[in-house]
């Protein structure tokens, strides 16, 4: 395939600011692929089937994406909770499975927990095409962890969607490290009065890594609210564009909307967009934005080098003092350890 357009924002801007969508450049999409194997499952109440995908997404990642996951998935499951349950879901990457086409299905009935991970132990290039569907039913509050943690030479493309009934709550932290690129599209139709969704990100941009984030909530119910957070930093040649929309339907009255951006800039190689959205076709609700970028205070990088703390380490403790609040969310000590050694890894 010599180019493929994939994750289109829902509405254009300029032409000039090179954001509209990503062009990937002689992507060979897996096919014909065997089961993959290294799915590790965790969970005391949660019931786990298979499920024939369903790939037609809102927006999602663009239909190309969605007919080769659909044609070609290597791995399908459905998870129903009627219980509280902490549910971790892991995918390891190795020499004899590379490659991952997967569909997650989760609903949600009462309070759950998810981790999905997604991890190399190989050096090999690594694909990955997946779509997260989740349906959360009234009064439920779901806890999502999402960690890319796959190396430098893999592809990770991973397109969610979310629904939302009555006073459903869902809380997604979402920790984007790894892959030479990776390409997120994140969409939550937020129709149940009351609900509330919490999206906050880490990425991380080393070498020549490209980041690609487009989320974008719809609010139709009543006294609805979203609040998107997301952290960065890129060193090297490493780029980042971000897209964030929030569009306040109409009977949306009383809603709330505000999404913030912040990208540190470890080098002047590095290349961070941004474009913040808000629509409104409703009068009465509130809604914020903020972008910024810039590089690490000099005063503060002085002050901890002045301790006696090399260059290269007080760059890591300002990163992920910046990150710090939210890996807080993440309550698996052994995991947030894990996340905290691969970014060293990455700063080195």
């Amino acid at each position: 395939m010599e180019k493929v357009i994939v994750n289109e924002t829902p509405i254009r801007t300029s032409r000039n600011f090179g954001i509209n969508n990503i062009k990937l450049e002689n992507i060979v999409l897996p096919e014909n692929l065997n089961k993959f194997e290294n799915v590790k499952i965790t969970s005391n109440h949660c019931e786990v089937s298979d499920v024939k995908p369903n790939v037609k997404l809102v927006y999602g990642m663009s239909n190309v994406f969605e007919e080769n996951l659909e044609k070609n998935c290597n791995s399908a499951l459905k998870f129903s909770s009627e219980k509280k349950d902490d549910i971790c879901i892991e995918y390891c990457f190795d020499d004899n499975n590379a490659d991952l086409l997967n569909y997650l299905e989760i609903e949600a009935i009462k309070d759950i927990n998810v981790i999905i991970k997604y991890i190399s132990n190989t050096d090999k290039e690594c694909f990955h095409n997946g779509i997260l569907r989740v349906n959360a039913k009234n009064g439920a509050k779901l806890n999502i962890a999402i960690i890319n943690l796959l190396n430098n030479k893999s592809l990770n493309f991973e397109s969610i969607e979310n629904s939302f009934e009555n006073d459903a709550v869902v809380n997604y932290t979402i920790i984007d490290i790894g892959a030479k690129t990776s390409v997120s599209n994140y969409y939550s139709n937020m129709v149940g009065q009351g609900s509330k969704n919490d999206l906050k990100t880490i990425y991380l941009g080393t070498d020549n890594q490209i980041k690609d984030i487009n989320y974008i909530a719809e609010l139709t119910g009543e006294k609805t609210d979203i609040n998107i957070d997301v952290q960065g930093a890129l060193k090297n040649h490493s780029k980042k564009n971000f897209k964030g929309t929030i569009d306040f339907k109409k009977g949306c009255k009383k809603a709330v909307g505000d999404e913030n951006e912040y990208c540190m800039l470890l080098t002047d190689d590095s290349k961070s967009i941004a474009l913040p959205m808000l629509l409104c076709t409703e009068d009465d609700v509130e809604g914020n934005h903020s972008t910024a970028s810039g590089k690490v205070d000099a005063q503060e990088l002085f002050y901890i080098m002045s301790r006696g703390i090399a260059y290269n380490d007080a760059i890591k403790l300002i990163v992920k003092s910046r990150f710090n609040k939210i890996l807080e969310r993440i309550k698996d000590e052994d995991l947030k350890t894990e996340i905290l050694q691969e970014i060293d890894r990455r700063l080195n």
